[in-house]
């Protein structure tokens, strides 16, 4: 039993707050246990300069910390974003993209901001799953407006972490579980149950093909339950 009394194999109390930004196109406050993040999706009639004249669209990906999110104040990103920022809005944005039809979009370009305002772990992955979800509420409402002719999401994404802590497999950590954890891994999956991103790491050791196979498993099982919860917001706001 884990110290917040969860099995392994469970995840946090998953929230979802849509519409939390009316200005948005889309826009969800996602709570993954005490981890909140403000998600937005906006939509920008213009399109990076390799794309002009293609007939297409893009998505890009912004993330941040806010200042009060942790227990030490963090400075913002001005002027220069620091290397971690950098590199979950990319695994944000090229995660997005594998589940958008770009042809649909014409050429516009959707912001997706994902705005950390309490972290407790899994910060990355709920900027994910609730980033989808953003984008998918945007999308019905774009389609609804005649923006678009068709809706440009394919499929669901959602993401997940998932650890070894003392031998044990575990699913979705907090951050007290993530901070001592012998392997960490993110997965981020489709609602056709493809891969996307698999990003893995021996922390404090080493790990084997069967432990891995587990935490793939694991990873599925809550990403399933993740997308049963993003689909019923989904349905409430059709």
């Amino acid at each position: 039993m884990r110290f917040d009394g969860r099995n392994n194999d469970e995840l946090r109390k998953i929230g979802f707050q849509a519409d939390f930004i009316p200005s948005a196109g889309g826009s969800v406050l996602v709570s993954c246990g005490n981890t909140r993040v403000i998600c937005t999706a906006t939509l920008e009639n213009s399109v990076p300069p390799f794309l002009l004249g293609k007939g297409r669209g893009w998505l890009t990906a912004e993330y941040a910390m806010l200042p009060a999110s942790t227990g030490s104040r963090k400075r913002r990103d001005i002027g220069k974003q620091d290397g971690r920022s950098v590199e979950i809005q990319r695994l944000i944005g090229r995660s997005l993209r594998a589940v958008v039809d770009f042809e649909a979009m014409g050429e516009r370009c959707v912001y997706i901001d994902c705005d950390v305002i309490q972290a407790d772990g899994g910060t990355r992955t709920a900027s994910i799953t609730g980033g989808f979800l953003a984008l998918a509420l945007a999308a019905q409402k774009w389609v609804k407006e005649g923006i678009m002719e068709r809706n440009p999401v394919k499929t669901n994404l959602a993401a997940v972490s998932c650890g070894i802590i003392d031998g044990e497999p575990m699913l979705d950590l907090c951050y007290q579980e993530d901070s001592r954890a012998d392997v960490d891994c993110n997965f981020v999956m489709t609602g056709e149950g493809q891969w996307v991103e698999v990003q893995a790491t021996g922390e404090g050791g080493v790990f084997s093909k069967d432990e891995m196979a587990k935490l793939m498993e694991l990873a599925e099982k809550g990403i399933r339950e993740l997308m049963e919860a993003q689909n019923a917001v989904l349905r409430e706001n059709e």
